[in-house]
């Protein structure tokens, strides 16, 4: 059976290139990455995370198809939010004991499109607050907002970043007639309410440690007009503090950051805490 498994990874190597199947857009490099770890069974998030060190950084990896909204998976080249996405969608079919590809591609249609259908460029899930609340109603996620402390700061959402800059995304310029739709998106998102964990309260802490987990994803909270999230990466403890592994767009691949998460915030504008999400122990499909 590994025999087997060999020659037929690769047959697959010396054929890569692009495939799209149902809508769904990757190399043979891609399926063979995702099989590998979906084989492995393995449920931590870290150690999942880890198997994309040093996977180059590299923006708008989405964006492929402006005209005909496809699912794009590439684990070759990342950004800090298909990092996410993609390794959560590994833990969570690793969790149900899922090895196949298809069960993968469903995962990533269910946490990237509304209603888990890809359906143009408006039916992709482009704020991330949303993409919390959406995978939170999934049964997916679950967004920490307490204990108080450390959760002592509230998050009032204002977006409207993608309707004040269409030019900033490819498929908003060639297609002026989806603003509508996600002007929509943005006002329904407006007003909610998150807490998070000021930068001041990221402290080497029993407290914090109780409150944040290893392999939680953090989302770091943005004060730039019509944003919500800034960035996005992975919590890793170590003996002096917390850290974020994440895709670096300063580094240009992902990695463990070097400096602690609180010195990282407070070296950086326009951020003010981070927002903690945890993948679900139990899940169904």
């Amino acid at each position: 059976m590994k025999l087997l498994r060999i020659i037929c990874c690769i047959g697959a190597l010396l054929t890569a290139g692009p495939i799209t199947s149902q809508r769904c857009h990757y190399t043979r490099q891609d399926s063979l990455t995702v099989c590998r770890i979906l084989e492995s069974g393995e449920k931590d998030v870290l150690n999942i995370a880890r198997q994309f060190l040093n996977v180059p950084y590299v923006a708008h990896t989405l964006e492929l198809y402006p005209d005909d909204e496809r699912l794009v998976l590439n684990t070759s080249e990342l950004d800090c939010t298909t990092f996410v996405d993609v390794v959560v969608a590994l833990a969570i079919c690793n969790r149900r004991g899922e090895k196949r590809f298809s069960d993968f591609v469903f995962q990533l249609h269910q946490q990237r499109y509304w209603g888990g259908y890809c359906n143009g460029y408006p039916s992709r899930i482009h704020y991330f607050s949303d993409w919390i609340d959406d995978n939170t109603r999934l049964g997916y996620v679950q967004e920490l907002q307490s204990p108080n402390p450390p959760f002592t700061d509230v998050q009032t959402l204002h977006v409207d970043f993608m309707t004040k800059h269409p030019k900033s995304y490819v498929s908003l310029e060639r297609h002026p007639e989806y603003l509508e739709t996600i002007a929509e998106q943005e006002k329904s998102l407006t007003g909610r309410q998150y807490r998070y964990i000021p930068t001041s309260r990221i402290r080497n802490t029993h407290t914090m440690r109780e409150a944040v987990h290893d392999g939680d994803i953090l989302a770091i909270t943005s004060t730039t007009p019509g944003l919500d999230i800034a960035h996005l990466g992975f919590a890793v403890w170590r003996e002096d503090g917390l850290y974020l592994l994440d895709a670096s767009s300063i580094y240009k691949k992902v990695l463990e950051e070097p400096v602690t998460l609180r010195y990282y915030l407070e070296h950086r504008k326009r951020v003010t805490g981070i927002r903690v999400v945890r993948i679900q122990s139990t899940l169904t499909k």
